[in-house]
């Protein structure tokens, strides 16, 4: 049978194993993406955690329901949840803090063990600027959740992490030229 979008739930729930090659076909990218934001481009983590969303998929399947979403957004929804897991014990267990946007170019140039973590990156930020920073970066948090949060609007947000990343970015900068 051909495996479809229409029936790749009742496929898997027939344990039909062409039905994980379709989702990583069909939405490998979608979870790639999500995966990656919150891992930061860590490659054993990215497919560490890959595999756990797609084993999550393959044993909880009974638990999707196509009346709450579609099961593009299920599987989306666990491989969020999946990443910021991962990130949080990447954090918790002291792993370096890269974010490609902010330190892509010092990584390069730079050994691993000398890059800064999360701590020392963040502790440039003022107290505001750190916490909007840790739960967009840290804990997944969307800019529209904080802003709801905060009472504030979305774009005060936005331009509250782009100056921080703009600051960082010369801080990281003029270290490098010392």
């Amino acid at each position: 049978m051909r495996i479809t979008e229409d029936n790749v739930v009742q496929q898997i729930k027939k344990r039909n194993e062409k039905a994980i090659a379709f989702i990583i076909q069909t939405y490998g990218g979608l979870l790639s993406a999500i995966i990656k934001r919150h891992v930061h481009y860590n490659q054993q983590e990215y497919e560490e955690c890959l595999d756990d969303v797609l084993l999550a998929i393959w044993q909880h399947i009974d638990a999707f329901d196509e009346e709450k979403n579609s099961f593009k957004q299920w599987i989306a929804a666990i491989a969020k949840y999946r990443a910021i897991d991962y990130q949080r014990r990447m954090i918790k267990n002291g792993q370096q803090f890269i974010n490609t946007e902010i330190t892509d170019d010092m990584y390069r140039e730079q050994p691993h063990s000398q890059q800064p973590d999360v701590k020392e990156v963040l502790a440039h930020l003022s107290s505001t600027d750190r916490t909007i920073f840790k739960k967009y970066y840290l804990e997944g948090f969307s800019a529209r959740e904080m802003a709801q949060q905060m009472n504030v609007k979305e774009s005060w947000i936005h331009n509250k992490l782009s100056r921080g990343r703009k600051k960082l970015r010369q801080i990281m900068i003029s270290k490098n030229e010392v």
